[in-house]
């Protein structure tokens, strides 16, 4: 089941809270737990809390702490993105966001306000923070002060962005509508858009857009001197009461407010008497400008009154005042029940309830974004860690590595080298690796070489190894960081950053050998694509598998995905699809599909299948309109070593995918290669999924 749902907006005085509101209501209804997250507030002063969180939190008395329900807020946000902290600005947000995901059924994410500069930057980052959570969206838009194209062409705008980037719209919300537009404002959106889109229309309620007495008081910062329990009193109209008395009472409106100078007794206690009368319309309240207070003769006279609405007194004369009133932005907090109450009765009447919900449960994301799978590959790593043996220890690249797993606690890290030749290299490079936090061994003069010399000699003797040749193998860093594995003294190898691969993995293909029912070991890659995560086999170790081996490859590829969350969908790779093409190369290909289906028949596969046919639904829908497979693969086959190691590599350059890998399957304990041009970042990757094949995923 989806377990959460981003809400949008295009602009500032969206309206946004009331499908917060709303939509809330409607869950709690529904689902046990729901939490609430906003990635990005708005500034706080000193000591204060975001309104939006600290109205949802308290109204539905969530058991969430405010300061876990955003991860930042819009100037440190700035600040990151003009440092390039892209990456730092979204792994903080998905690790609030997991947090809570964990502890709640559901969660209810809220994007930006746009009240800063920069719209469409904003409306970039909630588009990609969208994206990265890998969750939909409903995405609201305001009607005020639009023509009808112009509110149309806002919309699709909207709902365009977000596909475009592979996020699903769940709703469209046309907010702030005039109610006897509603109907052609639905009707020319059903027209423009896809015919299975969700669509609310709310219209203008002008009781939301009004700001209480609170909101006047907080933003003028004033006193308040009478009415206090009236604060909640909307004010509907505000004018300056500047002329006499017996003109200005004609200018009274339903809700209004009274602004006039502290001294002006009789526009004061003529607004207090009106407001008593039948015969003049209600007052909201009273702001008294100047910093002035009226005489204490009046106070007394308003103190003895049996209903007094809020007066406040301000700093400040009265054509400023009335200007800051007047650039107000209403806003719905806790203690407003009305309003709250007011947004929930206009969702639930002008918004699909029942489809929305509906779409809400049966939402399936399309794989996992490249960005939620590494931050779910190192929470993994963390929750058990394993010791991992790296053989090049002198090499800059993986103490570099090193230093950044024992910071982020991904694993216990054994180091193989002359431990006075690493401790030269650190301080050449000035890397603060914390010494006590790594094992550093030197086979040579390691108290079990002797041991792991005489194993090797028991186990390879059968292939004319004698003793003195053990000895010697054991002295190569590959050989003695294998035997750490087979004998239990660390959970996995990575090596390869300044070895062959053969160089790498010969020991563990002599000795530690693969596991029951295994007959080949083989390799995969996580493409981490722009938009997914997809596992390309065997791009490393077999040149030209045979239709059994190919079978085995897929088979071992798919449970790999699914071990890493990936849903597997095994595309069997060829240069032609289906029934289309003949000859030796395709029949093998035909022949493994048919293996994996009678092996394992709970894995959809397809195959043979050309890539654009996998990947393109278009393509898919012309050449093999049926399949479960096409157009959406997960596990690409390549038919040789030759096909899988060019493409993953174009692949990479073209799209800028990262490519995880290669990781080995089918071993009895976990050994993986590197590539000799490998980054730091390669090392650290490879490293976490060693480490988690070594909590035990049978992989």
């Amino acid at each position: 089941m989806n377990k959460a749902v981003y809400i949008a907006t295009t602009e500032p005085k969206s309206g946004k809270s009331i499908v917060s509101l709303g939509l809330m209501q409607v869950l709690l209804g529904k689902i046990a737990k729901v939490g609430y997250f906003r990635p990005i507030i708005d500034d706080l002063e000193e000591a204060g809390e975001d309104n939006h969180i600290s109205t949802v939190i308290s109204y539905f008395n969530l058991d969430l702490r405010h300061d876990d329900a955003y991860a930042f807020t819009r100037s440190q946000v700035v600040k990151k993105l003009n440092k390039n902290g892209d990456d730092e600005v979204l792994d903080k947000i998905i690790e609030k966001y997991k947090a809570i995901e964990e502890r709640f059924d559901f969660v209810l994410v809220e994007g930006t306000d746009f009240t800063g500069e920069g719209g469409i930057i904003e409306w970039d980052i909630n588009v990609l923070m969208a994206k990265n959570l890998g969750i939909p969206t409903i995405v609201l838009t305001s009607g005020v002060d639009k023509t009808l194209d112009e509110f149309i062409g806002d919309m699709y705008l909207a709902y365009d962005s977000f596909k475009d980037k592979g996020v699903e719209v769940l709703m469209l919300v046309a907010n702030k509508i005039q109610p006897e537009n509603i109907d052609l404002v639905k009707n020319a959106l059903k027209k423009e858009l896809p015919e299975d889109t969700l669509i609310g229309a709310i219209p203008l309620n002008p009781e939301l857009g009004n700001p209480t007495m609170k909101e006047i008081v907080d933003e003028l910062k004033g006193e308040v001197l009478f009415g206090e329990a009236h604060l909640n009193n909307q004010v509907g109209h505000f004018g300056v009461g500047a002329m006499q008395l017996r003109n200005y009472l004609t200018f009274l409106k339903e809700d209004g407010l009274v602004i006039t100078p502290g001294d002006r007794a009789d526009i004061i206690l003529g607004a207090l008497q009106a407001n008593l009368s039948s015969n003049y319309p209600t007052v909201s309240g009273i702001v008294l400008t100047g910093g002035l207070r009226p005489e204490d003769s009046i106070i007394k006279l308003i103190e003895g009154l049996s209903e007094v609405v809020p007066i406040v007194t301000v700093d400040g004369g009265t054509f400023s005042i009335t200007n800051r009133i007047g650039a107000i932005t209403p806003k719905i907090y806790a203690e407003n029940t009305q309003k709250i109450t007011t947004s929930i009765h206009d969702f639930s009447k002008y918004v699909p309830e029942k489809e929305l919900t509906s779409r809400l449960v049966a939402f399936s994301p399309n794989g996992i974004t490249p960005r939620m799978f590494q931050y779910n590959l190192l929470k993994k790593a963390q929750s058990e860690k394993k010791h991992i043996v790296l053989p090049e220890g002198l090499d800059e690249r993986i103490l570099t590595a090193a230093k950044e797993l024992i910071d982020e606690k991904a694993a216990e890290i054994t180091l193989l080298g002359d431990p006075e030749q690493i401790k030269n290299t650190l301080e050449r490079l000035d890397l603060e690796l914390d010494l006590k936090e790594v094992t550093i061994i030197d086979p040579a003069k390691s108290g079990h070489f002797k041991d792991y010399a005489k194993t090797l000699y028991e186990l390879r003797k059968h292939k004319n190894v004698d003793f003195t040749m053990a000895e010697d193998l054991m002295t190569d860093v590959s050989y003695f960081g294998t035997m750490m594995v087979y004998k239990g003294h660390a959970d996995g190898m990575v090596s390869g950053a300044i070895h062959t691969t053969q160089h790498t993995i010969r020991p563990a293909l002599q000795f530690v050998k693969t596991r029951p029912n295994i007959s080949l070991v083989s390799s995969i890659f996580f493409m981490c694509l722009p938009d997914r995560v997809v596992v390309f086999g065997d791009c490393a170790i077999n040149p030209n598998p045979t239709a059994e081996q190919l079978a085995e490859i897929a088979i071992s590829s798919a449970d790999t995905g699914m071990a890493f969350g990936i849903e597997p969908k095994i595309a069997m790779l060829s240069y032609s699809s289906g029934d289309s093409g003949q000859g030796e190369d395709v029949e093998r290909v035909r022949k493994a599909t048919q293996l994996v289906k009678q092996k394992r028949p709970d894995l959809k596969v397809e195959g043979p299948i050309q890539y654009d046919a996998a990947v393109d639904m278009e393509v898919a829908k012309s050449k093999l309109p049926n399949s479960q497979v096409a157009g959406q693969a997960t596990v690409f086959i390549f038919p040789d070593l030759n096909t899988g190691n060019n493409t993953y590599k174009a692949v990479q350059r073209e799209t800028g995918a990262l490519a995880i890998g290669p990781m080995l399957q089918g071993l009895n304990k976990p050994v993986n290669d590197l590539s000799r041009g490998c980054t730091v970042d390669d090392i650290f990757n490879t490293v976490v999924i060693t480490a988690i094949q070594a909590q035990g995923l049978n992989l």
